[in-house]
């Protein structure tokens, strides 16, 4: 049975692993915490004239830099002037150059919100008329690219560095002190030290590119880095930093003063009703406990001090910090990472114990039995938090399955659901390896009563024995066999010292393969208990679902909250109802299309807007200009339309001459949405003219 748990053990490693991966590599850092809830002008509106500035409102305070907003022209150049300026709250305002002409432009921003995730994002107006633009709006964050996943899965290691950290020294303290003395344990805890120490050194470094140029070679830029230090998030990484000095004090007391004072009872728990093993120093009750205790019980409170700080660098620089009720949100974050430390990093540890821990002593039914009690306490704590934290999230019903947030959210709820099933069947398992352990304590009492017999047997043979003969035991008989051997050659004495000094080297080779020989037989013994093996399958599989539980929790703290997101959804459709309502929609479309009739200045380029490009009324402006660009007069221009998926048109429009190179019409009507092919004529001369077109969708 034995040689089938380590291939098991490696395939569901891996499929943890690569199950952790997908959900990291799936999840997009873009996701901001921050929202766009409005804009002046809006996003597709059309003003008149040049606006002197241009504000932009979120749905959170953010942190603004030189530049963090950006207008750009139809030809792409910037048209903003000074730095961005908080005009009230969360409204923030960037100065434009004066004379701006008629056209497309957009405005570009990335920002920082204030529960220190990334912000980017893009929109178009127009001034007069809308026009064509070689400007991208779908701008890419800074936080898009490899920066990105890395700075993602900083984040996770740093989550995980945390639970194993806090939670395998809560399980030590308080399940399970002989672990203090296992060496897997040590390096375990150790383990998730370096790993949350090294996670929060590369955070600190990619911060800086992170928020602004996502550029690899931006991750070493002091200046950068220096600007890190002043906000909320660098603080905060520093004071992490800080704490895990401490924590390093504190595990090297744990593994080192406290380990000398753990006693381990017979069945490898620390329990004051049983004897310490020989040699171990003091038993329980002697005048080594209140010292034992008072050590207990101060590292039980510089631990907890110390992973509460821990807890807090996120709360004080996260979600938490933001959005409603802070001063109560902030203190229940830590709580519910506490109890996730508790509950999933002990689970590790005792995983590593019932897989490496000692042969002599491994962990019992009673440290099980304590585990199983504070995971509970850590479940029905994380329960509490955690519909807190939902209400204040999401703030409805609707929000868990209409938003990002709310579906990851149901993904978490279903994982740690899975997670107390399994828990349930450990304890069963529990249960019945306390079972087997009475049965094999009632055992242990048979072999003492042969041995009672044997000897009792043994006297009665050395009676038979002549008088003046003693029994030749294995050693005695090597001994002859070598003396015999000896007696034919010159020396014998010096021969017998040496033979006797090659038999000691020979006895402790022997009595060394006797003890690995005796490790391996109560390892295949201990591996072979049913009870155990069930055991060790159950809270392996509990470990696996808390991996992709914790892969799940970071993209949770990486997404737009559901609140923010359907705030900043109801935000967009009061702002598009009421451009609609002042005839700006944002559904404009722009068409241009090349046109040659052949015939002498026969080449120019015909614009088409038709706007709000919805079914009902529109009002449609076509542009005609020249080759340098010049709008130019023509006799003659007609449009129709036509939807040949329902058979409708050609419906005819005449415009009307404005000015120069500019007709309109208003009151055009659109029957129905679809795929529309516009089609334009155009007639430079009595006998030149040609007839172009494109589709576009409308309505």
């Amino acid at each position: 049975m034995t040689q089938t748990i380590a291939p098991r053990v490696r395939t569901l490693v891996l499929l943890i692993l690569a199950v952790a991966g997908a959900l990291l590599a799936g999840a997009a850092p873009a996701s901001a915490h921050a929202a766009l809830t409005g804009s002046d002008p809006a996003q597709g509106a059309v003003v008149d004239t040049a606006p002197a500035q241009i504000s932009l409102t979120f749905s959170e305070p953010i942190a603004v830099g030189d530049d963090s907003v950006r207008v750009l022209d139809p030809k792409g150049e910037r048209v903003d002037k000074g730095d961005p300026a908080n005009l009230s709250g969360t409204t923030y305002s960037v100065r434009l150059l004066s004379g701006l002409p008629d056209g497309t432009y957009t405005v570009a921003y990335q920002v920082v919100s204030a529960d220190s995730h990334p912000v980017a994002g893009a929109y178009t107006f127009s001034i007069g008329a809308p026009s064509e633009t070689t400007v991208s709006v779908s701008a890419q964050g800074s936080d898009d690219g490899l920066v990105g996943w890395l700075y993602g899965f900083g984040r996770y290691v740093s989550y995980a560095g945390f639970v194993v950290l806090a939670g395998g020294a809560a399980f030590v303290l308080a399940c399970w002190a002989p672990g203090a003395r296992v060496r897997a344990v040590q390096r375990l805890v150790v383990s998730g030290w370096l790993a949350l120490t090294a996670a929060t050194l590369g955070l600190l470094l990619l911060r800086g590119s992170y928020t602004t140029t996502g550029k690899i070679g931006d991750i070493f830029d002091l200046e950068l880095l220096g600007e890190v230090l002043q906000t909320k998030t660098g603080a905060a990484l520093v004071s992490r930093l800080l704490l895990l000095a401490a924590a390093a004090l504190f595990i090297a007391v744990l593994f080192g003063a406290y380990a000398r004072t753990a006693s381990t009872g017979a069945d490898g728990d620390a329990d004051g009703a049983k004897k310490p093993a020989e040699g171990e120093g003091e038993a329980e009750g002697d005048g080594g406990e209140p010292d034992k205790r008072d050590l207990t019980f101060g590292l039980a409170l510089g631990g907890t001090v110390v992973a509460a700080g821990l807890a807090a660098s996120w709360a004080m620089s996260e979600h938490a910090s933001q959005g409603l009720q802070p001063g109560v949100a902030m203190p229940v974050d830590v709580v519910h990472l506490l109890a996730v430390a508790a509950w999933l990093g002990g689970l590790t540890t005792l995983l590593v114990a019932l897989y490496r821990g000692p042969v002599e002593t491994p962990v019992g039914r009673d440290a099980v039995r304590r585990f199983s009690r504070l995971a509970f306490g850590s479940v029905v704590t994380l329960a509490v938090t955690g519909v807190y934290q939902s209400w204040r999230q999401l703030g409805s019903w609707s929000a868990f399955t209409d938003t990002r947030y709310g579906q990851l959210l149901l993904v978490k709820i279903a994982l740690v659901a899975v997670m107390v099933a399994v828990a349930y069947l450990s304890r069963r398992w529990t249960h019945r390896l306390a079972e087997a352990r009475i049965s094999a304590a009632e055992e242990e009492k048979r072999p003492a009563v042969s041995a009672q017999a044997e000897e009792a047997e043994a006297s009665k043979e050395e009676e038979k024995q002549p008088a003046g003969t003693a029994p030749v035991e294995a050693s005695d008989a090597s001994e002859a066999f070598g003396a015999s051997e000896a007696s034919g050659a010159s020396g014998a004495s010096e021969s017998t010292r040496a033979g006797t000094g090659h038999d000691a080297v020979r006895a402790a080779q022997l009595a060394r393969q006797r003890a690995a020989a005796e490790a391996a037989r109560q390892k295949r013994l201990r591996d072979a208990d049913p009870n155990r093996f069930g055991l060790r399958r159950s809270v392996l599989a509990e470990a696996g679902v808390a991996v992709v539980l914790l892969a799940v929790t970071t993209v949770l703290t990486q997404t737009e909250p559901g609140r923010t997101e359907q705030d900043a959804k109801a935000a967009a459709a009061t702002s598009s109802s009421a451009a609609e309502g002042t005839g700006q929609g944002s559904g404009a479309v722009s068409l241009t299309m090349p046109f040659d009739t052949g015939g002498r200045n026969g080449k120019g380029v015909v614009s088409i807007d038709l706007d709000p490009a919805r079914v009902g009324d529109n009002s449609l402006h076509v542009y005609v200009e020249g080759p340098d660009g010049t709008p130019v007069d023509v006799p003659e221009v007609k449009l129709a339309l036509t939807l040949t998926a329902q058979d409708i048109g050609p419906l005819p429009v005449a415009p009307d001459h404005v000015t120069t190179g500019h007709w309109s019409a208003s009151a055009v009507q659109i029957p129905m949405a679809g795929d529309w092919k516009v089609e334009v004529t155009v007639r430079t001369s009595d006998i030149d003219q040609v007839t172009v077109s494109k589709n576009a969708q409308i309505g």
